[in-house]
């Protein structure tokens, strides 16, 4: 196995999405290649963590797919070092069955995840979904009923859909796909609860399942992100059993 790219795919633009697969087991570059070829996707694959992630660096794809156990850089780290610049959507696969593993990447950034053996079915729809939530699929992001992709303002919180941009107190604040979809959600009625059901059904289609570890994980790290631009935020609670709300200062 080399650590150059391999190409493959066709040129009708309409359901082309290019996404950047990195995996060094051959067997699944060969399967997930061709089972997302087969829906019109550009699919690059890299065999290892560095190589693949100098390639997402430097040319940004719509959407990743990273192996978490790979040489010279594994899976995890790979999505550390992405998110530190890039938002792009990403989801991991993982042989293993250690629950840390996946909190882990949720905790950094992950907005999937995908257990090996998964069938093709699986893979496809879990893409189309994350490609459709962010846009990727060569159309705008479905804006929601509520907001009809109108920007959001919430005290020092705005949010615009449309662009996928988001502020706090006029600083920018850079958010995954998955947890755009989840603030929004709880932004757009503050002081009312939203459970984590209720969160699972705003960022997730219906069949995609996730759990509550899923969904606290992601609002750890939102929290994480606006306290780098304000430590006293406070916005986003807890209602232990509940779920979570938005408190508009």
């Amino acid at each position: 196995m080399g650590p150059g790219p391999r190409v493959r795919g066709h040129d009708k633009e309409s359901d082309l999405a290019n996404i950047t697969l990195v995996d060094d087991d051959e067997n699944i570059v060969d399967s997930v290649s061709l089972a997302l070829e087969s829906h019109g996707h550009k699919v690059v694959a890299y065999h290892d963590g560095a190589t693949g992630l100098e390639a997402l660096e430097n040319t940004p794809p719509d959407l990743a797919i990273l192996d978490v156990k790979m040489p010279r850089m594994d899976g995890m780290e790979v999505l550390r070092r992405l998110r530190q610049t890039s938002q792009l959507p990403v989801i991991m696969l993982t042989s293993k069955d250690e629950e840390i593993d996946e909190i882990l990447g949720f905790n950094l950034g992950a907005d999937d995840y995908i257990h090996k053996p998964f069938s093709q079915r699986l893979l496809i729809e879990r893409v189309k979904a994350l490609l459709r939530r962010s846009g990727g699929d060569g159309g705008e992001p479905e804006p929601s009923a509520e907001t009809s992709g109108k920007a959001i303002r919430r005290g020092k919180l705005v949010m615009d859909p449309a662009r996928h941009e988001s502020t706090w107190d006029g600083k920018p604040v850079k958010l995954t796909v998955t947890e755009f979809l989840l603030l929004q959600a709880l932004a757009q009625r503050p002081g009312f609860v939203k459970s984590r059901d209720n969160l699972m059904d705003a960022a997730y289609d219906d069949q995609v399942y996730v759990d509550d570890r899923t969904i606290d994980s992601h609002v750890k790290r939102m929290r994480k992100k606006f306290r780098v631009v304000d430590p006293e935020f406070d916005a986003i609670e807890t209602l232990y059993g509940v779920g979570y709300r938005y408190r508009e200062s």
